[in-house]
């Protein structure tokens, strides 16, 4: 597998909880990270841009899955969703942005993968951003729903905890976490 001797940081959290923002500055800020792109069957939302995941058709993510084309994958709510075997460039470390089903997928493929769950600050906080990236009522009630469980399950396997009541406060603390796998690696200087 192409992971070796890299560091694989797995962010997981509910929706909502401003994942995607924390991603993008950590890779702005890092050009030694390379996220890794899911696929997903779910339609783009309203605003979503193209390139936040590998938008398929349920037919081709299933061809994907028959090929062993995936890390992990995992069907949520009514969609597929997963993580392509990773390809990264030389000397990158690899960011997964992945709910923690597929967390524990590749836990047990790469055991010393760096876990956070990024969590938001209150349920009402995470509502109302559910709401306003255009979720409708009843995904809105299905994901908040689902949020106690994944906390428990991030909680069980050892995630470290980022709550989002700042964007430069979380991304800060991930770069913490990353710079201290580094440090144990070895690989602290590019």
């Amino acid at each position: 597998m192409t992971l070796e001797g890299r560091s694989v940081v797995i962010v997981s959290g509910p929706g909502g909880v401003g994942k995607g923002t924390i991603v993008e500055q950590l890779l702005a800020r890092d050009p030694r990270l390379w996220l890794s792109r899911s696929w997903t069957t779910r339609p783009r939302r309203l605003g979503e841009p193209a390139e936040a995941y590998r938008f398929v058709d349920r037919a081709a993510f299933e061809a994907a899955i028959e090929a062993d084309g995936f890390l992990e994958w995992v069907e949520f709510l009514d969609y597929l969703q997963g993580t392509p075997v990773p390809d990264p460039p030389e000397g990158a470390d690899v960011v997964l942005e992945i709910d923690v089903r597929g967390g524990r997928q590749v836990k047990a493929l790469v055991p010393d993968a760096v876990l956070v769950f990024v969590d938001a600050p209150s349920p009402e906080h995470q509502r109302k951003r559910l709401e306003n990236r255009g979720d409708d009522e009843v995904t809105v009630a299905r994901r908040m729903r689902k949020t106690a469980s994944e906390r428990a399950e991030a909680e069980e396997m050892g995630y470290e905890i980022v709550v989002n009541d700042e964007v430069s406060r979380a991304v800060r603390a991930i770069e913490g976490l990353i710079a201290s796998d580094r440090d144990r690696r070895g690989s602290s200087t590019g």
